[in-house]
């Protein structure tokens, strides 16, 4: 079984959507299983296409929040995760809670690190050149506005609850071609 399958990171959305019969309820709904899923692959102009004019993100961690705010400022962020190598992940939802305003999802997050990305942002690895499966809980806020867009994400998280260093066997082949990809592209600069 793979270490990080990101397919799983939508099937609670997708299966609270089935049984949920309230029309903005799903629409909320569809439009968080719509940004998890543009975001896995990763398409940009897709993912960016489920967020309203002027989105705010709140990533609180240790009282400070360090979310971007902004459609540049998202767009930025989300192009410095992809080229950090850390976006491949699963984020294990086993709570869901929708109401008319906001859907909010709560689980396991798993992320492969490069080390030197995982070093970048305080985590203390052995290795920067290794890959590092990086462990922890967090919950999401995500308010929808009228339009049934995602005004941002409100993320509350513990930090790493566990970072195991991986070998390359462990390592899913998405996460093994965009480092190629990534490695490649340096190389022609």
């Amino acid at each position: 079984m793979a270490i990080i399958d990101p397919t799983q990171t939508w099937v609670p959305v997708e299966e609270r959507l089935a049984r949920t019969t309230d029309a903005r309820h799903r629409q909320m709904l569809g439009i968080v299983i719509e940004h998890m899923k543009a975001e896995a692959e990763p398409e940009m102009e897709r993912l960016m296409a489920t967020l309203s004019p002027n989105p705010e993100y709140h990533f609180w961690f240790a009282g400070t929040d360090l979310g971007p705010k902004t459609t540049e400022g998202v767009r930025a962020y989300y192009t410095a995760f992809v080229d950090s190598g850390a976006n491949v992940l699963v984020f294990e939802i086993d709570r869901i809670a929708v109401d008319d305003d906001v859907v909010m999802t709560e689980g396991w997050m798993k992320m492969i690190y490069p080390g030197a990305a995982a070093q970048g942002i305080g985590i203390d690895v052995d290795d920067p050149d290794a890959a590092y499966l990086v462990l922890f809980r967090q919950l999401i806020v995500w308010p929808i506005d009228a339009d049934g867009l995602i005004v941002g994400e409100d993320a509350y998280q513990t930090g790493p609850v566990s970072v195991t260093k991986l070998s390359h066997d462990e390592l899913p082949q998405k996460y093994l071609d965009q480092i190629a990809s990534k490695a490649a592209a340096t190389a022609d600069a």
